[in-house]
């Protein structure tokens, strides 16, 4: 890479905005902007985004960050970008627009379709192929309801005009002047119709769903060049593109999760626990997903993932509901004079259960009280909660994959805790590790497009230079842990409604206590 290259440029377009970073060699954020966009809700359970604000947001973001940094793209070495997953969008290769707006991840308008495939049984040949549940999380049943309701569809896929993607197709195709329809292997791992083994759309998949592989985009690894921006448009200078991931996957490579038993876990409202488990797909069984984490180095990895519904919602919840506590200087207060949970627990199944259990009809409880608790218990309970639901997910992949874990490495609000952090070591019995960094999806795509074009040499570089990190080792004693973790499991059993609650004949409800 000429040294006249200095600068990484990143797009992270997510479900609420566009953030664009300037990055240097050191791995130091220089520069950084974001710009968020409107939420369309239609109907009840709609989601939309309209393609050509985000698509503007983008140019605006870009101009920004250079222009604060006081460089040009002539000091650029690359354009990488990371997105919000399984979004989809439709549109009009002659007139570069968009056939209707793009229909969200969040999205439930195809619930019904997707109810129709599971009752015809098509579900384990979906789950065999892709490694997803049919749902209408993921983007098939999104392209197809575009091609019936979008007004001139019809016509305009006739005629051969349509390309359909998801927002990383969306941008690289205009970012390129229209001469790229591209994706990298993540992105289309989310889609239903891509087959995670063959790594190639998959023609029974395309029947099934409805969506013809002729609109679908060419599929890369993450760290090739996915195409060049059109000279004289946003940069004065033609730039390549690489880098290219989604978003959850991205933060799984920016915490450097390079080997199989490494761990991230995002904590947000929910949180999301992603494992790297090598280089083949592991059954996720009915309580994970398999995703390809990324394609680098001429191989594909892969990683099971676990979506937990509510985790930092449930301490909003105690706050805002419950009024325990004011300010969060105040619940700490109230945690660290609470020795111990005394045995109450809090399963915060307030929209059911995610993974593992994935039961629907499971409501919250407060279990386990008695005439000595108090509101430091609840709000403990409620914290405590996190930890065990990371811990069911991380228990679940290690018994489907065979592999065990090797450290969890955190971000996300929940992960400022420091409580947390260790109760979370404790609790799994394993080191926890912390990134100081607040933007992992954006460095994870800096990292793989940087290798891609030669600004850093190998991931070893990587590791060596960037230390962004706070590590908390288990202190808890095996019996405590124990303990606990049994006291959390009888709570969870307790609130399930499974069709057979035997945990003899279910094996979600068997979850080891092994640490």
């Amino acid at each position: 890479m000429e040294q006249t290259k200095k600068f990484i440029l990143v797009i992270d377009q997510s479900t609420s905005g566009t953030k664009a970073l300037l990055v240097d060699h050191d791995g130091v954020v220089i520069s950084r902007t974001s710009m968020e966009h409107k939420q369309h809700y239609p109907q009840p359970g709609w989601v939309e985004h309209d393609p050509l604000e985000i698509y503007e947001n983008v140019i605006h973001t870009a101009r920004f960050v250079l222009e604060q940094a006081g460089t040009t793209s002539s000091e650029i070495a690359v354009l990488t970008l990371t997105n919000q997953r399984e979004t989809a969008l439709v549109w009009d290769r002659t007139t570069g627009l968009p056939v209707y707006n793009a229909v969200v991840w969040q999205c439930q308008r195809t619930a019904e379709s997707c109810s129709r495939l599971k009752a015809a049984g098509y579900e384990g040949t979906v789950r065999a192929k892709t490694g997803l549940m049919i749902d209408p999380y993921f983007s098939a049943t999104k392209f197809r309801w575009i091609l019936d309701h979008a007004a001139g569809a019809g016509e305009l896929l006739e005629e051969g005009r349509l390309l359909a993607g998801t927002i990383d197709s969306w941008l690289i195709w205009k970012l390129t002047g229209g001469v790229n329809h591209v994706t990298d292997y993540s992105n289309a791992s989310r889609t239903s119709l891509f087959n995670i083994r063959s790594l190639e759309w998959d023609e029974e998949l395309s029947e099934l769903f409805g969506v013809p592989i002729s609109l679908l985009p060419e599929v890369k690894a993450s760290d090739m060049v996915f195409g060049y921006t059109e000279a004289g448009g946003l940069f004065s200078e033609s730039l390549p593109i690489s880098g290219v991931i989604g978003d959850s996957q991205g933060a799984l490579y920016g915490h450097q999760c390079f080997e199989p038993g490494m761990a991230k876990a995002t904590y947000g409202t929910g949180t999301s626990v992603m494992m790297n488990v090598g280089e083949h797909p592991v059954d996720g069984g009915e309580g994970l997903v398999t995703a390809i984490a990324w394609g680098a180095g001429g191989t594909v990895t892969y990683a099971l993932e676990a979506v937990i519904r509510t985790t930092g919602d449930s301490i909003k919840w105690t706050r805002d509901n419950l009024g325990l506590f004011s300010t969060f200087e105040e619940m700490q207060e109230l945690v660290e004079d609470t020795e111990s949970n005394e045995g109450v627990y809090l399963v915060p199944a307030f929209v059911g259960l995610g993974a593992p259990y994935w039961d629907p009809y499971a409501r919250a409880a407060i279990l386990g009280m008695n005439r000595g608790t108090r509101k430091g218990h609840v709000i403990r309970a409620a914290l405590e909660s996190i930890a065990y639901q990371v811990r069911d997910a991380v228990e679940f992949m290690q018994r489907q994959s065979g592999i065990t874990l090797r450290g969890l490495r955190t971000d996300g609000g929940g992960s400022a805790n420091g409580w947390l952090m260790h109760f979370q070591a404790d609790i799994l019995g394993s080191r926890v590790v912390r990134s100081t960094c607040a933007e992992l999806s954006a460095i994870g795509s800096v990292y793989l497009g940087g290798l891609g074009v030669g600004f850093w040499s190998d991931p070893a570089e990587l590791a060596a230079k960037f230390k962004m990190y706070e590590s908390y080792e288990p202190l808890m004693n095996n019996d405590i842990r124990d303990r606990n973790y049994t006291g959390w499991q009888t709570a969870v059993h307790s609130i399930l409604q499974p069709a057979d609650p035997s945990p003899a004949l279910n094996p979600l409800l068997n979850i080891s206590t092994t640490p």
